[in-house]
């Protein structure tokens, strides 16, 4: 099982696909889980080495106790970035997002491009009560209400209405997955603090910003805004909900495929 130890001596897990070709990382969102991305490496890997990593206090990596914050897992990031043999292509998604955006502006000497996918450069108040509310759901112990939201917020209406019987069962199952939920409730709260806005004209790097049509959660107009930010971006709409890169990989195969293929 490949691990990231991190200086602090958290162990970072990460998935590896793929033997020739540029290399990709996968940061996925609050979920944290680098399976979030299974389709989407399948889809890259033929010519691609792809990574996907989970975070620290999600998916198969530690999860200790303690403050969690957005620049601790850039740090995360930023040593498994180091210490590949070469350059590095960085995909973010939501949450993940996030992080590529303080990494963008601030980059390790191998990082080539960012991809930022459905993420926000500055929260608001709808941000706030949203994500607010969800940490009071696991502060509750409510772990099936904030999947249910979490479902709800991720997906659309024809895709919850074919897949209801799985996701009522992820449902059932949300304890064991977001447990403990005290540090998944404290991964959310991390989100507040999130504010990259000011510095993303720094951005020296090619930079593909992905936004979803049908997303609730992260409207696209939080995408449109840091693509605006960033010298030279080049925001891309693409179908589905906030969840469309595992819903419905296809576009974003595309996409990415066409973008590496340009800036490498």
């Amino acid at each position: 099982m490949p691990r990231h130890v991190a200086e602090d001596g958290c162990r970072i897990h990460y998935d590896a696909r793929g033997t020739a070709g540029p290399r990709v990382l996968l940061l996925p969102g609050l979920g944290g889980d680098a399976r979030f991305w299974t389709w989407v490496a399948a889809g890259l890997a033929e010519d691609h080495r792809v990574i996907a990593t989970d975070h620290r206090g999600a998916g198969r990596s530690d999860r200790p106790e303690g403050a969690y914050t957005l620049d601790r897992i850039a740090r995360d990031v930023r040593g498994l970035i180091a210490a590949q043999d070469g350059p590095v292509h960085l995909v973010g998604h939501s949450t993940g997002g996030a992080v590529a955006q303080m990494l963008a502006i601030d980059p390790p000497a191998n990082l080539a491009s960012v991809t930022i996918s459905c993420s926000w450069a500055r929260s608001d108040a709808r941000f706030r009560a949203i994500f607010g509310a969800r940490a009071a759901l696991l502060d509750a112990g409510s772990s099936e209400a904030y999947q249910a939201l979490t479902d709800v917020f991720g997906h659309t209406a024809g895709y919850l209405e074919t897949h209801e019987d799985a996701l009522c069962e992820g449902r059932r199952t949300a304890a064991e997955k977001l447990a403990p939920l005290a540090v998944t409730a404290a991964r959310v709260r991390m989100l507040f603090d999130h504010d990259c806005l000011d510095d993303l004209p720094r951005v020296a790097l090619p930079a593909l910003v992905l936004a979803a049509a049908d997303d609730i959660l992260l409207p696209p107009e939080m995408s449109r805004r840091i693509a605006v930010a960033i010298p030279g971006a080049r925001l891309q709409i693409l179908p589905g909900a906030h969840f469309h890169p595992a819903a419905d990989p296809g576009p974003m195969i595309a996409a990415l495929r066409a973008f590496l293929t340009e800036v490498t």
